[in-house]
């Protein structure tokens, strides 16, 4: 029989099965899950791939995009091919159905994975229909691949052994199995209208046809997809492709996965009634959209001073990039979830801004359940929707799809649970777009960097994550802020955007040029300009302004100089940064030397003014004991006029439960903004949690030693807003930022011991070195900061010269980087040019959760509880909050829980016991499975607990109190 015969009703064989539910007793016949996948696979290339990769597949395969577009139909149809095989077998309800002459055929068939049994089998069908398939780049073997990584990996094809046509025959059942496995083949390849061969597979190509199958696969399987149609199941498989092809088009609608193009703005509308561009916007505007039509995309590095608009200037090239119709959509990555919380609040304004009738904006980071924004529900359709439940709702209707090597356990609706009250902004859970691979899929998305980073990892997915990433513009913000380890990461990262016509935005206040050096050319080398042919290329972007290098030919765009010269004209100011020696705490002096200014001496003198007399302060401390230490001195130390310090003086740092610390956040952000009514007084003592990108002002600033780009960052936040009254009280008409250099008897800078693990000891030596020799005078900014920059963060052999103790740390700091720099090398997925088969991208079978973005240890996550006098637990000491201990916890109560969780360093709950473990109902949830709890006596709750010896506590006020024996 032909394949038009084989399309018609009873023209082949429907009884193996792709789906069965044990609820309903419901089988769904394989044939025609493969024709719903490769029916949805061509709505995703048409409403989810932009222009540009569209493009880039087709040229990759070396065919029409008409072309191109059938051969990824008929790919993600065969994902699961391999079902053809004794997976039939392993539920006894729909096997009981398969046909006798299939049941009576399965000789010494053998159990295998379902991808690698797909990916066998088809290569020699592939080869039979005039595909290459002898060597591991050939087209067949890469298309064979393909279909092996829809489960996430690709895998090794050993075409001369397990992949040889006689051992897959023998393995997967016999003749009959054989013919219905090739009629699976020609039928499928006959309806998608698949008949051109490619030339030619290119890895970039493959990744994205990789994760279009996934996407496709995932929507065919959600079970109110595919339940009604196996329990009223077409006619014949032509029929009920036709049906599939036209419900496809709502299923991509209803999944949110559809781009919309936001309308033009005017600028004022679109930047939250910003009157006009500041001059390095307006030169963006003007330059880079001249040389974007010209060039297309391409990598854009901003540098600028903080406060100078840096947001605004990344979202003008975004729109700029994206109007030129290769990509759509906006990837904004910071560093950390304090950051992305409040970029989120931006992003969704300015979309909203446009006002599009529907616009998925999403939060993606590991803790976003603490913004209370995001996981809130309250339905409005003509606005902006985020996606939302990064949990399983476990009352939800999930897919019972038996296919038991599948862990894809986030199929949840995300319904919103009773009792959650509404916000009034919209945050409607996109049915489809939820966990962190998928939620990266939104149009609209705001993440960690390391969320982002993981695309250049060998880890499960990461091709879907490369999909999503490259279909619009990447803004990666604080580019400053990444260590050597994760900066290695970027640059491959960089290197595969480069290499998939991805336009990326770099910002940053800080950035070292040879930074910016290394990140431009890693691009540039993955769009296909290796690195000696970019060797000559000065890639350093001026300072303030930016630099655009042209994916297409590697060609420079540098701001206008005059435009840079009057931008810095206009954001010019003063400032000082004074460097006070100071004992701390840690510091014992020897009993003959004189008495010396203590660190919270210093702290109490320059805050006195502000409890005084009115105004709003930063304390930044190092570390979370030194941020502890300082407020509650302040509160005692001090008089507080209007009911005394609460709410006057507030704690901020990361060991605070989430619900706290995101409030607390919000509330400073808000106190601090430029517009709104400013507090009379307000002191913030905090860590680094504020450091980055926050639009925040204070009068009065006090800062721990920290390296340079550091303190740069916060003299930002330093008188940043210009028509702010500073209180009568303050002199000297410039901002002072006050650094407390830590020392000993004899004058020269000691790091306490507790500050070892925060980073480098070089770079706050270095720093206090450099401002030590800097003549007593006034910064100029913007204009000193690139030189203040390299003379620390640069080329620092110059200032190691000057002290032997800081040329010890110098060649230290070095050899520490070089270690960094080769440990973020051993995991990364190779260069696209040196793949030469795609389970080269696999190598390494590394699950999320062991992949490191970051060098170090992963925090614990601690869950502080309270014990009452029956055992009962509880989230407060009321005990009007109690635990679901013996039954798995709602959606709402999952949320709870993680809001009270807080992260702490492993090495602290290294010796929990059995007290400590999570009730067992809990163990089988991912984001609750690796809690520790924090086990307080409600009726003395200041009584620490002791892991080791470790002993916590959780105080209202200070948060996580820790003490050592």
């Amino acid at each position: 029989m032909g394949v038009r015969e084989d399309a018609r009703r009873g023209g082949i064989d429907l009884t193996p099965w792709g789906k069965f539910d044990r609820a309903a007793w419901a089988v769904y016949p394989l044939l025609f899950h493969l024709l719903d996948a490769a029916a949805l696979a061509g709505v995703v290339w048409d409403r989810y791939l932009t222009r540009g990769q569209r493009r880039l597949i087709a040229a990759g395969l070396g065919l029409t995009l008409a072309e191109a577009r059938c051969l990824v139909m008929f790919i993600a149809g065969l994902h699961d091919l391999g079902k053809l095989s004794a997976f039939q077998g392993q539920e006894a309800y729909p096997w009981a159905r398969v046909s006798d002459t299939l049941r009576a055929d399965i000789r010494d068939w053998q159990r295998m994975p379902h991808e690698r049994a797909s990916m066998h089998s088809v290569l020699h069908l592939l080869a039979e229909a005039g595909y290459p398939a002898d060597t591991s780049d050939s087209p067949g073997v890469l298309v064979a691949q393909i279909l092996g990584g829809h489960h996430g990996r690709f895998l090794q094809v050993d075409i001369d052994g397990a992949a040889k046509a006689s051992r897959v025959n023998l393995a997967l059942g016999g003749p009959a199995w054989q013919d219905l496995r090739r009629r699976y083949f020609a039928l499928l390849r006959h309806l998608t209208g698949a008949t051109a061969v490619p030339s030619d597979v290119s890895v970039p190509a493959a990744v994205l046809i990789t994760g279009i199958g996934i996407i496709a696969d995932r929507l065919a399987s959600q079970r109110h997809y595919w339940l009604p149609k196996a329990q009223v199941p077409a006619f014949g498989a032509g029929e009920h492709y036709a049906q599939a092809v036209r419900d496809a088009p709502a299923v991509v609608e209803e999944s949110g996965l559809t781009r919309i193009t936001l309308p033009q703005v005017p600028f004022t509308q679109a930047h939250g009634g910003l009157e006009r561009p500041n001059a390095l916007q307006a030169s963006v505007i003007e330059q880079l959209t001249a040389a974007v039509r010209e060039k297309g995309a391409g990598i854009l590095v901003v540098t600028d001073a903080t406060g100078g608009g840096k947001s605004v200037t990344a979202l003008e090239a975004a729109r700029i990039f994206n109007a030129c119709g290769d990509t759509a959509g906006i990837l904004w990555l910071l560093p950390t979830m304090a950051t992305t919380d409040a970029a989120y609040d931006l992003l969704e304004a300015y979309v909203a801004a446009h006002h599009p009738e529907h616009a998925p904006v999403s939060l993606v980071h590991s803790h976003s359940y603490d913004n209370t924004a995001y996981t809130d529900h309250r339905l409005a359709a003509h606005e902006p929707s985020t996606s939302d439940a990064y949990w399983p709702d476990s009352d939800s209707d999930s897919d019972s799809d038996s296919d038991s090597d599948s862990d894809d356990g986030d199929d949840d609706e995300g319904r919103p649970a009773a009792g959650e009250r509404p916000e009034e902004r919209v945050t409607v859970p996109d049915g489809w777009l939820r966990g962190w691979d998928r939620a990266l899929l939104a149009q609209f998305t705001v993440a960690t960097h390391d969320q982002a980073l993981m695309a250049a990892l060998p880890v499960r997915f990461s091709a879907l994550r490369m999909l999503a990433l490259c279909g619009r513009t990447v803004i990666v913000d604080e580019v400053h802020a990444l260590p050597p380890f994760m900066r290695q990461t970027l640059s491959r990262l960089l290197h595969w955007l480069g290499a998939l016509g991805c336009p990326v935005v770099l910002l940053s206040a800080t950035l070292p040029g040879h930074i910016s050096e290394q990140l431009v050319r890693s691009y540039l080398d993955g769009a296909g300009h290796p690195h000696p042919a970019t060797a000559p290329l000065d890639c350093r972007p001026p300072y303030p302004g930016w630099l655009y290098a042209a994916a297409s030919d590697a060609s420079l765009t540098r701001v206008d100089p005059a435009a840079a010269e009057a931008h810095a004209d206009r954001h010019r100011r003063r400032a000082d940064i004074r460097l006070h020696p100071v004992r701390h705490s840690s510091c014992t002096d020897p009993e003959d030397t004189p008495a010396r200014e203590s660190r919270l001496e210093r702290i109490t003198q320059e805050i006195a003014p502000v409890a005084r007399s009115g105004g709003c302060a930063a304390v930044y401390c190092a570390t979370m004991a030194d941020a502890q230490t300082a407020y509650t001195h302040l509160r005692t130390a001090l008089d507080w006029p209007d009911g005394g310090p609460d709410g006057q003086l507030l704690l901020l740092h990361a060991r605070l439960p989430g619900h706290q610390r995101e409030a607390l956040t919000r509330r400073i952000r808000t106190a601090l903004a430029s517009a709104g009514e400013r507090p009379g007084r307000l002191v913030v003592v905090t860590t680094s949690l504020l450091d980055m990108s926050l639009d925040i002002d204070v009068d009065v600033m006090v800062s721990d030693l920290a390296p340079l780009h550091t303190l740069l960052q916060r003299l930002g936040r330093l008188w940043r807003f210009d028509h702010i009254k500073r209180p009568d009280w303050l002199s000297g008409g410039r901002p002072r930022l006050i650094v407390l250099e830590p020392t000993d008897h004899r004058g020269r800078t000691l790091l306490p011991p507790a500050w070892r693990p925060l980073g480098p000891p070089f770079l706050p030596l270095a720093t206090a070195a450099y401002l030590a020799r800097r003549p007593e005078q006034p910064l100029t900014l913007p204009d000193d900061v690139q030189q203040l920059v390299e003379a620390v963060h640069g080329d620092a052999d110059a200032l190691a010269r000057t002290d032997a103790a800081l040329r010890r740390s110098h060649t230290l700091h070095q050899a520490r980087t070089r270690t960094e720099e080769h440990h973020g090398l051993l995991h990364l997925v190779p260069a696209w040019h040196d793949t030469l088969s795609l389970s080269d991208l696999h190598r390494q079978n590394l699950h999320p959760r062991e992949a490191a973005t970051r060098l170090g240890a992963m925090p614990r996550r601690l869950l502080p509880v309270y014990r009452m006098s029956g055992g009962r637990l509880t989230l407060d000491a009321a005990g009007t909050r109690p635990l679901p201990e013996h039954r798995k916890p709602t959606t709402a109560q999952i949320r709870t829980i993680l809001q009270h969780t807080l992260p702490v360093p492993p090495a602290w709950v290294a010796g929990r016991t059995r007290d400590h473990h999570i009730p067992a109902s809990w163990r089988s949830h991912a984001l609750l499975a690796d809690l520790v709890l924090l086990p307080q006596d409600a009726g003395d709750p200041s009584r620490p607990v002791r892991f080791g010896r470790h002993c916590l506590h959780l105080d209202g006020a200070l948060g996580l109190v820790r003490t050592e024996d």
